[in-house]
């Protein structure tokens, strides 16, 4: 089968030749490089950093897991961009396979094949990071000059083309009397396609891949890809690279460098420090690793919605996030996902004739999801990550009854926004739930229904946490700069070092926060 493409985009990659672009496939096992700084990663904080790090003239050296893949590429196939761009093929999920994870698995990471949905970290997140944490520098003023610079470097800024999937939500929220507001995205001359997450094939969505990556590229960094860094070398009380394998053949190769900055996320960043046995006295790495647990909601509407069209997400109300305090019960933010056929058919929960007669109205379908604030109370403290026999990484999270509390709640929200929004009818994201005709019955269903694992479908594309910012080496990983508490010439710059989740999508916040703390490591690396 011929699949469509999107002709007269620019493939960068392909018009610049002379980049030290490598396939780690098509190294030898001899293979040495040698590097000022290694970043293993290329998501948002390894973008970032290596942006920075070679504009400053070092020799930096990216690593990333996945494959190499670019305009050229992404085609609006959920098959194909599962299998390519995703980690474990769009499969991955915590060890009980209770709750999903969408992660990506490319060069960009995650910023290739999120929603775009770009938002400053919430004041009282960074508030609480310093009152119980002792994180010091973050704060909202300093934090605002490194916001506005990644926001105009990466064209963030409220989309006002809401799509029918999005209005509903504006339109249930304005009958209630509940704020809503546009979702800033990071894009420049958007088509308005709806298929973000499967890599933008107008090279409108300004991702790691298309941005930072090729900026450090012009300043002579290495990028390496189908690398799998294997565990991080020291030499003496500082680190000195990493033993790398290529994903495809049997070669490892070393990397030496001045300085190693990982970049690899809140699983297979913490995975790769516990493979590599790190100093680690108070073993916190991998402790209070955090996701925004995210449950959801389908409505069907007379009118067409077509969900699959359009920004993926411009539409959010923060009216439930912080109303009761930010230690009281889980607060949440609620937001649109788009509707593509393969990622509804697994949420919608069924089968059979009843499940294909639910599929054949997608046109018709509107859903709402709900980002569950994690981390602010004692029964939120998030879950571990820990290596299987193979090494492999794993997120052992345990849901306590105070979120199954924020869930139930969450539903409750979702399903009276959907009916005041005009649905015909609205269904839970539910084993056990069917399709309710009005909020009464809604209601009488919610409380008839179990909140326990396996009934409700959770997933999350929001990781954080793992290795904790903290002053304080006996409750965190690294410091406020970022720095490994127990050895020396290692940063970890990446959503992984939150000490809770931050109440909303993360990519910018860790675009500002890699841009903070790469430009000191440069300072100090001069030095």
């Amino acid at each position: 089968m011929t699949l469509p493409t999107i002709t007269g985009i620019k493939d960068i990659y392909a018009e610049n030749p002379d980049w030290l672009v490598t396939d780690a496939n098509t190294l030898t096992p001899d293979t040495k490089i040698d590097a000022d700084v290694l970043i293993i990663g290329s998501g948002a904080g390894g973008g970032i950093s290596a942006g920075i790090l070679s504009q400053a003239g070092f020799k930096v050296v990216i690593l990333e897991e996945g494959p190499l893949k670019t305009v050229s590429d992404f085609r609006m196939q959920e098959n194909q961009a599962y299998h390519d761009l995703y980690q474990e093929a769009g499969a991955r999920m915590t060890k009980d396979q209770t709750i999903s994870l969408l992660q990506g698995r490319c060069v960009g990471g995650t910023t290739v094949i999120n929603w775009t949905s770009a938002f400053r970290t919430p004041q009282k997140t960074l508030e609480y990071w310093a009152s119980e944490f002792g994180v010091k520098g973050l704060d909202e003023a300093a934090l605002a000059p490194w916001f506005e610079k990644i926001e105009e470097q990466l064209g963030i800024s409220p989309w006002l083309l809401a799509n029918a999937n999005n209005n509903a939500l504006q339109q249930g929220c304005e009958k209630l009397g509940i704020e809503a507001e546009p979702i800033p995205r990071n894009v420049k001359g958007c088509w308005n396609l709806g298929y973000c997450g499967m890599g933008c094939p107008t090279n409108a969505k300004q991702s790691m891949l298309i941005t930072t990556i090729p900026d450090a590229l012009n300043h002579g960094a290495q990028l390496i890809f189908n690398a799998r860094a294997e565990t991080l070398t020291s030499d003496g009380n500082k680190a000195a690279g990493a033993k790398v394998h290529a994903t495809a053949a049997s070669n490892t190769f070393t990397i030496t460098a001045r300085h190693t900055i990982v970049a690899a996320g809140a699983i297979n960043g913490p995975g790769l420090l516990l493979r590599s046995q790190l100093p680690d006295p108070h073993t916190r790495i991998g402790k209070r690793t955090f996701i925004h647990p995210t449950p959801f909601s389908f409505a069907q509407f007379d009118e067409t919605i077509a969900p699959y069209y359009g920004a993926p997400q411009s539409i959010y109300t923060d009216h439930f996030i912080w109303k009761q305090g930010v230690s009281g019960p889980m607060g949440y933010k609620l937001e649109v996902p788009p509707l593509h056929p393969g990622f509804t058919a697994a949420l919608l929960c069924g089968d059979g004739q009843a499940h294909y007669e639910a599929m054949s109205q997608l046109p018709h379908l509107q859903s709402v999801l709900a980002l569950l604030r994690d981390g602010f109370h004692p029964q939120s403290q998030g879950g571990n990550v820990e290596l299987s026999d193979e090494g492999t990484p794993l997120l052992d999270y345990s849901i306590t009854d105070y979120i199954w509390d924020g869930i139930k709640r969450a539903h409750r929200s979702m399903a009276e926004i959907q009916f005041a929004a005009g649905a015909k009818r609205v269904k839970l994201a539910h084993a056990n739930a069917s399709w309710q005709s009005s909020f009464a019955d809604m209601l009488k269903e919610i409380e008839q229904l179990t909140y326990r694992e396996y009934d409700v479908l959770i997933g999350s594309a929001h990781l954080m946490g793992g290795c904790g910012m903290g002053e304080d080496p006996t409750t965190s990983v690294v410091n406020s700069d970022c720095r490994y508490h127990h050895l020396d010439q290692l940063s970890v710059i990446d959503g992984s070092v939150f000490p809770t989740s931050i109440g909303t999508n993360p990519q910018l916040s860790i675009y500002a926060l890699a841009a903070k703390q790469a430009t000191k490591l440069a300072q100090q690396l001069r030095s």
